[in-house]
C-alpha cells in the first residue's frame, strides 16, 4: 500500500527536509526524537557504484579484477554474498534504497521518473535526529531531465549537495551545488574529483559534535566503457580478458573483449577512489565510529548467458547480484565475515537505521537484518527482486518477473509461471535450470508468493502498473521513459 494521500506541496527549502509534514507518517513522538538526539550516533558513509556486479571484484573471484582496496575493505567487513538489487535498473534501485520501499509500492519501477516529495527518505529520518546530510554524484531520482537542476525542495533531505541527475560523460561531467542552477564541471575524470570532495567533507565533519551521513554515488563502471584514464585501460589487454564460464563462445568477440577491457578499467579506477576514502576515514580518526557501506545499484551481463554487454534488469546473477560490504567495528561480530543471509535493496535503510540506533519509520517495507552484522550467523530471509516493466520486448529473457534469492537458491517466476530455478551453491554460474524439479519448485514458489503478499503485489502484467501509477507508454512499449519526454511523478498507490 502507498502512503495516505497528502498534499503534494512544494515547501520552502529553508524548512528542513519537509520534516514537519512527514513526521506524522514516521510515527515518531517528540519524546522519542529527543531521546534519540541525546546520544552520539555513528557516522554513515555509503559508497556505491553504477552497474558494478558483485562477480567483478577480486574478493568474489574475478581473475580480471584489480581491486586491492575493495578486497581489503571486504576483509574488514561483513560481506553479504547474496545481496540483490530489488529491481536491477538505476532509478528503481535508488528509490528503494533511500525509501526502504518496493517499486510496486512507490511506482518507481522504470528509469527517469520523479520520486515524489511525499516519500519519506533516509536523509530526512537521520536529519530529524541530528545528522548532517550530504550527497555527491549521480542522483537519477528527479525525472525532470538528465542534465536539469534539482532545487533544494526536491533533494529528499540532503543538505550538502554536489549532484547531477544523470551524466555519464566522465571526463566532462556536470554537477549542481548549493541553491544555484549554474552548471559546474568536475575536474577531469569525475570519480577522482568526486572522491576529493568526499574526502574534504569527511575531514570537515569528522570533529563535529553532530554525526553525518554521506552518500557518494559514482557513475562508473556504467558504460560508456573505454573512457577511463589510459593507465587503467592498459591494465586489461582485450586478448587477455578471461570470460565467465557462462559466456558462450559466440559472445567472446573482439568487440565484447573491448567492452570488458573498459568495464574493468573503470572498476580499477573506482578501487583507487575507495582506497582514498578509506584512508581519509582512518586519518580522521573515525574508523570505529563510522558505518561504511560499499555497494552498487545493479550489475551487467557482459555476455553471460548470451546476453550482450550493457544489459541489466534481467534475472541472472550478473545483473541482479551486487556487492554489499558493511564495515562497523562497534557492532560487527567479526571481520572478513561472509554472510549468506540474503539482502535486498529495501532492507538497507532499516538495517542502517537500526545499527545507528534510530527508530525505523512505519513506512519502511524492508527488513532490518542488522543482527547479521552484530554476529548472528544466519537469519531466515528471502530477498525479493523483480522486473515490473521490461525496457524492451526484444528477447524472451527480457520480460516481467518476480524472483527471490535465498541462502542457496534463486527462483524466478514469469507471468506464464515458474521460469528459472538455480542451486547457487552447486551451480554458481546458473547454467542448470532446476525448474522441472517439482517439489523444490513448489516450495520456492510458495516462498515467493509469501514475499509478494507481504508487499501487496499480486504480479500483474506491466500495463497494470502503468495504469495504476498514471504513466504513459513509451513508443518501445515500456512504461515511463521515452527519450526526450518528460514523465510525471507516479500517483500514490492509494490514488
Amino acid at each position: 500500500m502507498g502512503l495516505p494521500n497528502r498534499p503534494k506541496q512544494r515547501m520552502n527549502p529553508l524548512i528542513p527536509s519537509r520534516i514537519c509534514g512527514l513526521l506524522s507518517a514516521v510515527v515518531f513522538s517528540a519524546s522519542a526524537l529527543a531521546g534519540e538526539s541525546s546520544a552520539k550516533h555513528p557516522n554513515i558513509i555509503y559508497l556505491f557504484a553504477d552497474q558494478l556486479r558483485a562477480c567483478s571484484t577480486g574478493y568474489d573471484g574475478d581473475p580480471n579484477a584489480r581491486t586491492p582496496n575493495i578486497d581489503a575493505l571486504a576483509m574488514e567487513s561483513v560481506n553479504f554474498h547474496n545481496a540483490v538489487s530489488v529491481c536491477p535498473v538505476c532509478t528503481p534501485h535508488r528509490a528503494a534504497l533511500i525509501t526502504g520501499r518496493f517499486p510496486t509500492t512507490t511506482g518507481m519501477f522504470v528509469n527517469d521518473i520523479h520520486l515524489p516529495e511525499r516519500e519519506l527518505c533516509i536523509a530526512e529520518v537521520l536529519k530529524a535526529v541530528g545528522y548532517n546530510t550530504g550527497y555527491i554524484g549521480k542522483w537519477h531520482l528527479d525525472g525532470e531531465g538528465r542534465l536539469a537542476y534539482i532545487p533544494p525542495a526536491r533533494r529528499q533531505g540532503f543538505d550538502y549537495w554536489k549532484v547531477a541527475e544523470c551524466d555519464h560523460n566522465y571526463n566532462k561531467s556536470v554537477y549542481y551545488t548549493d541553491d544555484s542552477n549554474q552548471k559546474h564541471y568536475w575536474n577531469g575524470y569525475d570519480a577522482f574529483d568526486e572522491t576529493k570532495d568526499a574526502q574534504q567533507y569527511i575531514r570537515d565533519h569528522s570533529k563535529d559534535a553532530k554525526p553525518f551521513v554521506l552518500f557518494v554515488s559514482y557513475g562508473i563502471p556504467h558504460f560508456p566503457h573505454g573512457t577511463a584514464p589510459e593507465e587503467f585501460n592498459a591494465l586489461f589487454p582485450p586478448e587477455k580478458i578471461k570470460f565467465r564460464p557462462n559466456v558462450p563462445a559466440d559472445m567472446q568477440t573482439k568487440e565484447v573483449r573491448v567492452e570488458a577491457q573498459g568495464y574493468n578499467a573503470h572498476i580499477a579506477a573506482l578501487d583507487k577512489c575507495i582506497g582514498e576514502v578509506m584512508k581519509t576515514i582512518a586519518d580522521a580518526g573515525i574508523k570505529d565510529d563510522t558505518i561504511v557501506v560499499f555497494s552498487s545499484d545493479h550489475g551487467e551481463m557482459m555476455g553471460s548467458h548470451g546476453v550482450k554487454p550493457h544489459t541489466k534488469q534481467v534475472a541472472w546473477d550478473e545483473s541482479a547480484r551486487v556487492p554489499f560490504l558493511l564495515r562497523y567495528p562497534k557492532a560487527q561480530g567479526s571481520q572478513g565475515h561472509v554472510a549468506m543471509t540474503p539482502l535486498t535493496t529495501p532492507d538497507v535503510m532499516p538495517t542502517l537505521l537500526s545499527l545507528a540506533g534510530v527508530t525505523i519509520p512505519k513506512t519502511v517495507e524492508g527488513k532490518d537484518i542488522s543482527a547479521v552484522v552484530r554476529g548472528q550467523e544466519m537469519l531466515e530471509h528471502n530477498a525479493l527482486y523483480m522486473a515490473v516493466s521490461p525496457f524492451t520486448s526484444e528477447k524472451e529473457w527480457n520480460k516481467e518477473y518476480r524472483a527471490i534469492r535465498t541462502d542457496r537458491y534463486t527462483y524466478v517466476r514469469g507471468l506464464e509461471g515458474p521460469w528459472l530455478l538455480f542451486d547457487d551453491v552447486k551451480d554458481p554460474y546458473q547454467t542448470n535450470n532446476l525448474v522441472n524439479q517439482t517439489a523444490l519448485c513448489q516450495e520456492m514458489d510458495k516462498r515467493l508468493q509469501a514475499e509478494l503478499k507481504a508487499v501487496h503485489d499480486d504480479f500483474r502484467p506491466a500495463a497494470f502498473y502503468v495504469k495504476k501509477f498514471g504513466y504513459k507508454l513509451a513508443p518501445s512499449g515500456s512504461a515511463g521513459y521515452a527519450p526526450g519526454s518528460k514523465v510525471q511523478s507516479p500517483k500514490s498507490a492509494d490514488e
